[in-house]
């Protein structure tokens, strides 16, 4: 779960580390007297969205005064935000941050990531921060530190000072550094977090480091043992059909293609996609309906599909392992005629009850094109997608 920017600040500031004095506005709370009220000149207004690139999209600005911020954050709040990171489609601004601008003699990146490779959290630290950092891990790869930690000890100061020691940076400032990769560390593993980004932590005109940008990603699985982090969700920055797709604990994201898959097991999803693209088509989702398929849960599929005015055509592609092929039919059925489907439906069964489900569905009535195999069925929802029998 991802959360805004000022949330992320929030939980570090309480943490003790060091970040701009801000505020958040909303379009009824916005008022150029609290603006005021935050004091130091200039100020920074920042759009709160989920989404990088904010600033060349038009989302950041360095403001001189308490009016023109005021100005900009109303020409924000309500509007849509488009970065290289929204596929074009961009994210509702609800909210903005202004804050103290941080004037910066210099920019680093800093980093806690889980590294799935080593099943251990690990800090990423570079001198090269304010840009992507996959530009710098592939134009300098000698740029980027990486410590790995145990989640039950976390990081000490004397490891991050060792980690940091060759930088040219001051030595005030790498112990400062030192303290914040600490802190951060321990916040990672507290919060159950599984990616943590601060770009840039920025060195001060003064010298002082602060923590200038900042996100956070929570893990889904662990929100129960933090109810006050689940509360920070905001579905409106959420693709609504995943937000959708929660409530009935279907595995959903949307991509931009024509073709709507439902499928059992994210590997085999995984598969089925790279297969349609293979015989010439472009699959318009990833859908995981799990283990269990029960009726409710692929009525609920199809409609999360079907959402998508892109959809022309829809893939069933299920193995009948834990769940039986008929019982996967008879929910398919359901569905179907539940929802009155009228884009084409291709379905390929195999495994448990397989014969059993195949005369369900020949029986049912309904159009609906049944394939041998994958490839049959890849090739079939290709044909139907053009709208070619």
């Amino acid at each position: 779960m991802k959360v805004h920017e000022y949330q992320a600040k929030d939980i570090f500031r309480a943490e003790g580390l060091p970040v701009p004095t801000g505020k958040v506005f909303t379009k009824d709370t916005l008022s150029e007297s609290a603006i005021a009220a935050i004091g130091k000149l200039p100020l920074v207004v920042k759009a709160q969205v989920h989404a990088g690139g904010r600033g060349k999209a038009g989302g950041v600005k360095i403001v001189q005064s308490p009016k023109e911020a005021y100005e900009f954050s109303k020409s924000l709040l309500g509007k849509l935000l488009v970065t290289f990171q929204t596929a074009g489609k961009g994210q509702p601004i609800n909210s903005v941050l202004v804050e103290s601008a941080s004037i910066l003699k210099k920019e680093l990146y800093l980093a806690v990531v889980m590294d799935r490779e080593k099943s251990l959290p690990c800090v990423v630290f570079s001198e090269m921060g304010g840009m992507e950092i996959e530009e710098v891990a592939k134009e300098h790869p000698e740029k980027i530190l990486k410590l790995h930690f145990e989640p039950e000890a976390g990081v000490s100061e004397a490891e991050a000072l060792k980690l940091i020691h060759k930088t040219n940076l001051l030595d005030s400032q790498k112990k400062e550094i030192a303290k914040i990769i600490s802190v951060l560390s321990r916040i990672f593993v507290k919060k159950d977090i599984s990616l943590m980004e601060v770009n840039p932590l920025g060195i001060l005109e003064n010298g002082d480091v602060f923590i200038v940008d900042s996100k956070a990603i929570f893990d889904d699985n662990a929100l129960f043992r933090h109810p006050d982090i689940a509360e920070m969700r905001d579905a409106s920055q959420e693709d609504l059909r995943e937000v959708e797709a929660k409530k009935f604990d279907l595995s959903y994201v949307g991509l931009d293609g024509n073709i709507g898959c439902m499928v059992n097991g994210a590997g085999l999803a995984m598969a089925t996609m790279d297969i349609i693209k293979l015989h010439g088509g472009e699959p318009a989702n990833f859908l995981d309906v799990g283990g269990g398929a029960s009726v409710e849960k692929v009525t609920a599929a199809f409609k999360i599909i079907l959402t998508d005015p892109s959809v022309k055509a829809i893939l069933v592609n299920i193995f009948g392992g834990i769940m039986k092929c008929d019982v996967v039919a008879q929910g398919i059925v359901a569905a179907a005629k539940q929802i009155q489907l009228k884009v084409p439906l291709v379905v390929r069964l195999e495994g448990t009850n397989v014969k059993e489900g195949l005369a369900i569905l020949r029986n049912s009535g309904l159009n609906i094109v049944l394939a041998e195999d994958l490839t049959d069925a890849a090739k079939k929802v290709v044909v139907a997608a053009k709208g070619k029998k």
